[in-house]
Parts: structure tokens; C-alpha cells; sequence
């Protein structure tokens, strides 16, 4: 028997170990536990809509998907359709590669107010993730703070002021689309409590801000340093890039164009106020000594009537698996979780890096099942096979790989030539469709 191994979640940790273990010359049969009837994680539901070459890497992915080792079992939720424990009865391995959902909190004064979001839901609602297609953001606003400064943030800030022309060529659903454009937001501030140096947003990520078609990305020039100090050769080139950038946007005129992005920096939210619904964020000013924002007791306020917190990520507890509630991963050394028990990715080592950051564990976890079983030895547990006689006794909906390459072209053919496709928005409609479409 081969080393059953199976994998829950399909995002790109889980893709990136599927392909690590079936390049390493062992006997393996992988099986893909996917929650969603869709697979690729934060490739569909986190990567903004305006960024589809960014997407293309699904496309190495479903290679992996289609080699015989492989399988999908999507829309089969562990805990709810088979629990942890069951799945380690049946696989030699299981590798959790579940990511980050939940947005870490302000843990400040009124960020339970109506109008307050964290990028989480807010991200997964503008890429119509099934989870998040009701949130139905309040966008009849005229100024928007974005708390943070990485690629979330401005992802968040750029989509909000595209233009018409812009937003037709992406996979935005109708919804989202229409809020977008009907909004009449005029400024937008994306805010943080340290300075540009240490900003975590990528370059090319911050130079498509200054390229807009109605939107202008402005700076105070006294919040740019003359330099970004001692630091390793390869950050050294990507803060000053940044640093450049930055300047650039220092120049630029605030009536350029119909709507405006302010960078604000050494600005730590203390409190949303308002009433029921937020009416502006209050900021203590900082500065940044020995890499740490300290507040100066200087406060000021931006009026504002939507705030999204572009802070970082958590991941959900799993029962009967170790939780670091510190730092909001599971337990895990260099991806060993327990015996036969493995992580990958965000819920592994928290929400950092790219896409690309994910490879290493993938390939960290194929290593490790090779050694734990011998260098290959085979497997000693039944895995597909038991999985799919307990799904079947349980009535379980499966959705196949062959399932979702239907969801999938249905979706490009919506697209209708223009767009990369009109996404499905809810579980059910997708399983509607595949009944309709059944051969």
C-alpha cells in the first residue's frame, strides 16, 4: 500500500506540498480535503480581482491536481462531514494546511461599530467568497480609512478607487462591483503606526498606486527620512525603492484627479469614534525608536465613515491540536505537529510572505513524511478508500476535481470574452449548477 497522505485545504501550502510529495520518488496516494466546492484558497478568495496574472499559478497547481496520485474532495468539511480524528485513523499523514481566516483585532475603543471591517471579510467579500457574499459593506461614504500598511491594505485602497474602465477587466462579482462604483468615496487614507521604511508593502505593489486613472497617492513630504539606515543589501534596494516611490507621490497635486489616497504614517489608531456607526478614527502621532512606534501624546482625527483593518490574520483552533494562541498558529515544530499530524503554511508559521513563501514548508513536510515512513516505506492505514465508504454512509456532497473544472468553465463562459469569468457566490449555487449539468 502507498503512504496515504491527506491534506486539508487545497490553497497554495496544500498544492505545494502535494507536488514536493509526489516529486520525491515515494509511494504516496494524496488526498486534498477542501471545505469549499472550489479549490486554490487565497489565489481565488484573497488575491484582488485587478491582479489576475498573480492567479495564473493556479494553473501549476491543477498539473498537481491531475496526476494520478491525486485527488479532490471538495465541499467536505472536517468537522462537520468526518472529524481530525477519524481522518488520522484512516491516512498515515495529515497535513493541515487550512491558512489564517480570521482577522486579528484592533483591541481598541468602537471597533465593533457598524462600518468597522477587517480585511478578512472585506477582501473575501470583493472576491465573492461564499463565506463573505452577505457582509454588504456600507460604501455610500465619502472618505475610507485602511488601517496598515501592506499589500492588503493597498490592495483594499486600490479597488476602491478604480475607475469603471478599470474594474471592467477583473473578476469582481456584480455586487461588489456596483457598491464600488456607486460609492461616492472621494479620499481614502491608508494608515500606519510606523514609518515608510518599515512598511511592508512590496514596490510594485506601491508603484501601481501612483498609476490609477482616477485616483492621485499623496504623501506629506516631512514623513519621508532622508534614507533607510543600516540593513541587509536585498531589504536596503526594496525600502529604497520604496523610499523613491514614496517621493514621487510627495510631489503630487491633491486636485489631480476626481479621488485621493493618503499615505499617513507614525499614526496608531487609539479609538473608532461615532455613535452606532463609526464617524472617524482617532490617531495618537508616533515615532518610530529602535524599530517600535511609540506615541508622542499628540492626537488627531480622520472623519471617515468605513474603517478596514488591514492588521494580520489568525487561524481558527482545531480540536484535539495544540494551539499557540500568542501567536494564533497551531503548535508545530519546523511543521511537526504529533505523530503522523503536520502543518503547513499560515496556520503553520502565520500569515507572512507571498504566495511563493508557502513552497518551503511543502517542501519541509514531504521530507519529513519520507523520513517518517522510512524512506518510502509503504503505508500502513487504507486512506481513499475509507474516506470515501465514511462520506458515502454519510451522504456527504462531494465535489470532484472533474466538478469544479465544470464550476470553472461555467464561470469563464459568464465572463463572457471580457472579463476572466463571473465567480460563483455560494455553495449552493454551485452544487444547483452541477445538478443541472450532470453526463
Amino acid at each position: 500500500m502507498p503512504i496515504s497522505v491527506a491534506i486539508v485545504g487545497s490553497g497554495p501550502a496544500g498544492f505545494y506540498t502535494a507536488d514536493a510529495l509526489t516529486s520525491s520518488g515515494d509511494d504516496v496516494s494524496i488526498d486534498f480535503i477542501e471545505r469549499l466546492p472550489t479549490p486554490y484558497g487565497l489565489i481565488r478568495g484573497g488575491v484582488a480581482p485587478d491582479h489576475q496574472t498573480t492567479k495564473n499559478v493556479q494553473k501549476k497547481y491543477e498539473k498537481t491536481a491531475l496526476k494520478q496520485q491525486v485527488r479532490y474532495f471538495g465541499n467536505v468539511e472536517v468537522g462537520r462531514d468526518l472529524s481530525l480524528a477519524e481522518l488520522k485513523d484512516m491516512y498515515d499523514a495529515v497535513v493541515l494546511a487550512v491558512g489564517a481566516p480570521r482577522d486579528r483585532a484592533l483591541g481598541i475603543p468602537g471597533e465593533d461599530k457598524k462600518g468597522v471591517f477587517g480585511s478578512a471579510d472585506y477582501v473575501g467579500w470583493y472576491n465573492g467568497h461564499p463565506d463573505f457574499q452577505d457582509l454588504d459593506p456600507d460604501l455610500n461614504v465619502a472618505a475610507a480609512v485602511v488601517i496598515g500598511v501592506g499589500n492588503v491594505a493597498i490592495d483594499v485602497a486600490r479597488l476602491l478607487s478604480r475607475s469603471k474602465e478599470e474594474l471592467a477587466a477583473t473578476d469582481l462579482p456584480e455586487y461588489a462591483e456596483r457598491a464600488i462604483l456607486d460609492s461616492p468615496v472621494k479620499d481614502i487614507w491608508i494608515c500606519g503606526r510606523r514609518g515608510p521604511i518599515e512598511a511592508k508593502f512590496t514596490n510594485v505593489e506601491l508603484r501601481e498606486m501612483g498609476k490609477l486613472a482616477e485616483s492621485v497617492s499623496l504623501i506629506k513630504a516631512e514623513q519621508l527620512p532622508d534614507g533607510v539606515g543600516e540593513l541587509p543589501e536585498r531589504d536596503k534596494r526594496l525600502k529604497e525603492r520604496n523610499l523613491e516611490t514614496l517621493r514621487e507621490f510627495s510631489a503630487r497635486k491633491a486636485d489631480e484627479k476626481p479621488k485621493r489616497v493618503h499615505f499617513e504614517f507614525y499614526a496608531a489608531p487609539v479609538e473608532i469614534i461615532g455613535g452606532d456607526r463609526v464617524e472617524g478614527v482617532r490617531f495618537e502621532r508616533t515615532r518610530v525608536e529602535g524599530g517600535r512606534a511609540t506615541g508622542t501624546g499628540e492626537f488627531f482625527d480622520i472623519p471617515c465613515g468605513l474603517v478596514i483593518a488591514a492588521i494580520g490574520y489568525r487561524s481558527d483552533r482545531i480540536e484535539g491540536v495544540p494551539f499557540d494562541d500568542k501567536q494564533g498558529i497551531v503548535t508545530n515544530q519546523d511543521g511537526r505537529v504529533a505523530d503522523g499530524l503536520y502543518a503547513v503554511g499560515w496556520i503553520k508559521r502565520g500569515p507572512t510572505g507571498v504566495i511563493s513563501s508557502n513552497r518551503p514548508d511543502g517542501v519541509t513536510v514531504a521530507e519529513h513524511i519520507h523520513n517518517d515512513f522510512a524512506g518510502g516505506a509503504k503505508g500502513a492505514k487504507p486512506g481513499r478508500k475509507a474516506l470515501e465508504k465514511l462520506l458515502a454512509e454519510r451522504k456527504a456532497r462531494v465535489v470532484s476535481f472533474a466538478d469544479w473544472k465544470k464550476l470553472e468553465a461555467a464561470e469563464v463562459e459568464g465572463g463572457g470574452g471580457t472579463r476572466p469569468r463571473k465567480k460563483f457566490t455560494t455553495v449552493q449555487d454551485m452544487l444547483d449548477y452541477l445538478d443541472r449539468n450532470r453526463n
